[in-house]
């Protein structure tokens, strides 16, 4: 194999692309300041507050267009705006705010708009017309300071008289919680949302202990808490401080992987984060508070395992009841008791077999008997094992004996593949155990199990320590379960090794197979994941038109070289091809940073594949451009949408005047207004880690040694098996070659396996 490709040219001097010319950062807008009168409002979440408005500004004919997020906000409200001027490309120029405060209207019109706006309860436009003819410019002093005098006013008793103050010290109450905020530097957006959890207790719970935000308020956390902490001038040596920052930790740490810390590497980590130019924690002090905080039961802290060299280990409780919750459940499974006719079972196989025209191998055969015998089955094994197979085999068997049958995933991509496989429903976990939006819980759990005798986990690799415990609890003792998955992928995205840890317990039956089939060797994606798995180079083939096999390269030596390759690939190679660049591509990298991180990368690839048009609505968000037609994946789990981490969808519609984005995640519909906008990215670009569960009818794949962090030998697999027929990778040999070396066993502190063995 050589560097070079019939496809592959360096750049020439005139052509050469530069970091300059790909896609960057805009620089930062200058802030400005703006005062006018809201005319009308054109949208207005009560929820999170965003605001599309239109004010009147002075020495201005034209009415200016504000969007930001305001707590309360009415018709003849005067602000003054801090923020800064953007262009729409539909809607043309628009003024974002970022800080705002209300000031009192000037003019009598402008007093009688503001009164009779509804922002008070109890004056509407007519009474308002009277309350200003009376008091005049003085109307909102009196309001202020003298409210009985507004008897005066003809039209206006004493019960009327009641209602108004009540409303007025409402809106005076908002005021001052989002002048206070806002004067401490957290931004409107936060502002709101504080405002919604607290109400007037607010400035009090945000004085006292800012830390708290981070608990009660999402999007949240420990580094905004500590920011606002600063500007309230709390002290950074402060206990509030120190515990928030230990959970912070904690949720790091779990983003990691990690179901819980060694306490002296929570200590370091801790002292760590909390370390500010003017302060640094003391390691013993933190040793004690974390010894405190388990007192307090705000850590559970247990003895370690040899592992851990005899020292504590420490948890958030919600880790340490999920863990041991699980193992409870899993060992009761196992402890009961299952008859099942094994010659009967044999003789259904050498039916099925003839039936189907198709042979299982020894170590199918054997998989297919133990899921008839036993509560709890691992099945594993590489591509072209015949996993699939075995499944459909696995639940024919099951069918036939009379069981109810239930099929899961953690994905939807990965729950319709394994129903077109099985030939029957299959959901995501999160729909078989039927999420209640309203109750934040499933409601399937021990005392409401899955109405199912026999259940197929697919992909079980994916399955972190919360998703598996509420699968576990909601599985009856009398039901037997099948987890199929791929052990050498990469782990769970979410805490835990839960497969890896059954698997190394010894406690769970495990069935691998090993053998890969004939016509599975015909493709190269196969031989060499297999070769890669034992750390082997793979064989790979040079990108030409006329490719012989589903596995090629394009030695592009240098990111910014990649970037262009990509280019080409996606304008020229893959149409030749037969490939639909919109419908069958996925490019996969293992970060989001660099020039050829998923950030950059979906920047590129949105212009090329989903270009700007007049007919096509777009909207920003946060320096991103949405457009109808753009592929997008989900970010979080979100219940009330019914979408989930890693689902991948495609923009259908824009409303610009609500505003709403309506996305198609397979056969489901989900709208997010502006303020969940951070829900969903750009997925022309995704990373490797988020491909799971996935399959892709091409994958493109570059790996540089920018990348080298990452780089292993379960990341390479994943990525290369996630190609039904045709992968590319883009990059130097060497990233290859580093990324087969580097076996990064990515040890995950959880204790599960050994919990299983000891029952503790």
């Amino acid at each position: 194999m050589t560097e070079s490709s019939s496809l592959y040219r360096t750049p020439s001097p005139a052509t050469a692309v530069s970091p300059r010319q790909l896609p960057s950062s805009p620089a930062p807008l200058p802030i400005e300041s703006l005062q006018g009168v809201v005319e009308r409002l054109t949208f207005h979440s009560e929820d999170s507050g965003y605001t599309v408005a239109r004010l009147k500004a002075p020495r201005t004919r034209e009415l200016i267009t504000i969007v930001g997020n305001f707590a309360n906000i009415q018709a003849g409200q005067t602000l003054q705006l801090q923020g800064v001027w953007r262009e729409h490309p539909r809607y043309g120029q628009q003024f974002q705010v970022n800080r705002y405060r209300e000031t009192k209207p000037a003019t009598l019109s402008g007093l009688e708009k503001y009164l009779g706006s509804g922002l008070i309860k109890g004056v509407g436009p007519v009474t308002a017309k009277r309350i200003v003819a009376h008091f005049g410019l003085d109307t909102l002093d009196i309001i202020e300071h003298d409210i009985d005098r507004l008897i005066e006013v003809p039209g206006i008793a004493q019960k009327r008289v009641k209602l108004i103050q009540k409303a007025w010290e409402t809106q005076k109450s908002i005021k001052e919680v989002m002048l206070f905020l806002q004067g401490h530097g957290v931004s409107t957006t936060y502002a709101v949302k504080i405002f919604k959890q607290y109400g007037d207790e607010a400035i009090e719970t945000v004085s006292q202990n800012p830390y708290q935000l981070a608990k009660d308020v999402y999007g949240i956390g420990f580094v905004t808490a500590d920011a606002i902490a600063r500007n309230l001038g709390i002290a950074p040596g402060s206990e509030f401080r120190y515990c928030s920052g230990v959970l912070h930790v904690l949720g790091e740490a779990s983003e990691e992987g990690h179901c819980f810390l060694p306490q002296t590497e929570l200590v370091e980590r801790s002292v760590k984060r909390l370390t500010l130019p003017d302060h640094e924690p003391n390691p013993d002090a933190l040793l004690n508070l974390t010894t405190q905080m388990g007192v307090e039961e705000e850590l559970v802290m247990q003895g370690g395992s040899s592992d851990q060299a005899g020292q504590f280990i420490c948890y958030a409780p919600p880790f340490f009841q999920a863990e041991q919750n699980l193992a409870e459940r899993l060992r009761r499974l196992l402890t009961q008791p299952l008859t099942v006719d094994l010659p009967r079972v044999r003789r259904w196989i050498d039916r099925f077999t003839e039936k189907t025209k198709l042979q299982l191998s020894d170590e199918q055969r054997h998989a297919v008997e133990m899921a008839a015998s036993q509560r709890v089955l691992v099945l594993t094994g590489g591509p072209g094992c015949g996993k699939t197979f075995t499944t459909r085999t696995i639940v024919a068997l099951w069918k036939a004996m009379g069981k109810e049958i239930a099929l899961a995933s953690p994905t939807g991509r990965a729950a319709q593949r394994l129903s077109e496989m099985a030939g029957r429903e299959a959901k995501t976990i999160h729909r078989l155990l039927e999420f209640d939006p309203k109750s934040m819980r499933f409601k399937r759990d021990a005392e409401n199990p899955i109405p199912a005798q026999a259940i197929v986990v697919d992909e079980s690799s994916m399955l972190d320590l919360f998703l598996a415990n509420s699968l576990i609890k909601a599985i009856a003792l009398d039901a037997q379960l099948l987890l199929v998955g791929d052990t050498d992928q990469l782990p769970s995205v979410g805490p835990g090794a839960v497969l890896a840890d059954l698997i190394a317990s010894q406690q769970i039956p495990v069935v691998r197979l090993t053998q890969v089939f004939r016509q599975a060797q015909a493709s190269q994606i196969v031989r060499n994941a297999h070769r890669i798995n034992q750390g082997q180079f793979p064989k790979l083939e040079s990108v030409s038109n006329q490719p012989r096999s589903d596995c090629l390269w394009l030695g592009a030596p240098e990111p910014e070289e990649g970037v262009q390759a990509i280019q080409n690939l996606i304008t020229d190679v893959i149409p030749q091809l037969g490939f639909d660049p919109a419908r069958d591509v996925q490019l996969l990298a293992p970060m989001t940073r660099g020039v050829v991180g998923t950030r950059n990368l979906n920047q590129v690839l949105q212009a090329l594949i989903n270009p700007p048009d007049p007919v096509k609505a777009e909207i920003v968000r946060g320096g991103m451009t949405l457009r109808v037609g753009d592929r997008v994946i989900q970010q979080v789990n979100d219940y009330d949408r019914e979408v989930f981490n890693g689902d991948l969808g495609r923009i259908t519609a824009i409303d610009i005047e609500e505003p709403e984005v309506t996305v198609q995640f397979g056969d489901r519909t989900a709208t997010y207004d502006y303020a969940d906008l951070n829900e969903i990215t750009l997925a022309w670009a995704v990373t490797i880690h988020k491909s799971q569960g996935s399959e892709y009818p091409v994958v493109i794949l570059p790996l540089y040694m920018q990348h080298y962090l990452m780089l292993s030998r379960n990341l390479l697999y994943t990525g290369l098996t996630r190609a039904k027929k045709l992968v590319i990778l883009v990059g130097p040999q060497k990233a290859i070659g580093l990324a087969v070396r580097q076996v990064k066993d990515q040890q995950r502190y959880t204790m599960l396996a050994q919990r299983l063995v000891k029952g503790s």
